[in-house]
């Protein structure tokens, strides 16, 4: 999807610019796909923490509020998997988007974004240790009011909703950590034959996964004790350049997420315990 905002401020006309933020997962796949391509870009940092994404600045050149944006040669494009089919064209080489796997690889995307809010509720609650939000019904609205509103924008604005009024229990928890593990559980019987998630080649389905697995193990998902072989392409794609540099959570949220797996192990709720992993009793 390509969007070309009239109230934006003056975009750079030439050149390979993006907006994201550090610990966005989105944004971290999108730039371990630069990275591997060997594309130059120019980096514009939208801090989601100090919610900059709501800012009238940042909603002109995306109504939806969300990161990654890609502005090339002036033109902006949003939606982290149509922006990687984007570069995919636009530089090709490394392909990784094999022609004779380009329908399954997209479907596994739509599958991959489906789980987004999952990733961002465990997240929340294991990582960053918190069951509620931090966005106050004031920038909501100026979230809502900041532009045209599709489908995806709404979904953005009932997630953010429901979480201020329910909080994030541990139903709502169990059931977005088991979608995972089904997930995983797929990968798992692939790579009983193949060295990458569906086959011989390393694939974008790769980075995409390796982004979710790395956000879930920060939070204590229990990869290794339920998923072996996937735990083991875990390890190699760590070694791979740079892309655990692109997904690496700064220290601050480290010691969070360590003081979240201390509460929780205290209270026999962690994210292991929720799944029923061996030795998580």
């Amino acid at each position: 999807m390509k969007i070309i905002p009239s109230t934006a401020p003056e975009l750079p006309s030439s050149g390979l610019h993006l907006f994201h933020f550090g610990t966005s997962s989105c944004s971290q796949k999108l730039r371990i796909a630069l990275r591997m391509k060997g594309v130059s870009w120019t980096g514009h940092i939208v801090d989601l923490s100090a919610h900059e994404n709501y800012g009238a600045d940042f909603l002109a050149l995306n109504p939806r509020g969300m990161v990654p944006v890609l502005v090339l040669d002036g033109a902006v494009h949003v939606e982290s998997n149509d922006i990687l089919m984007l570069l995919e064209e636009r530089f090709p080489e490394p392909c990784l988007f094999p022609a004779p796997q380009r329908e399954e690889i997209s479907a596994l995307l739509a599958e991959e974004d489906a789980l987004h809010h999952d990733l961002r509720r465990l997240s929340f609650r294991f990582v960053h240790g918190r069951s509620g939000t931090t966005k106050t019904p004031e920038l909501m609205r100026a979230y809502r009011e900041g532009g045209p509103t599709d489908a995806k924008k709404e979904a953005e604005i009932a997630f953010y909703e429901r979480l201020a009024e329910t909080g994030l229990d541990e139903e709502t928890c169990s059931a977005s950590a088991e979608r995972f593990r089904a997930a995983f559980d797929r990968f798992e019987a692939r790579l009983a034959d193949h060295p990458f998630l569906i086959g011989d080649q390393l694939t974008v389905i790769d980075i995409a996964w390796f982004v979710y697995a790395y956000r879930l193990t920060a939070g204590g998902y229990p990869l290794k004790e339920l998923h072996p072989r996937i735990h083991a392409w875990f390890e190699a794609r760590r070694e791979m350049p740079g892309w655990e540099e692109e997904v690496a959570l700064p220290p601050v949220v480290v010691e969070r997420a360590a003081a979240a797996l201390a509460r929780d192990r205290a209270k026999g709720s962690t994210l292991a315990a929720l799944l029923g992993a061996p030795g998580s009793g």
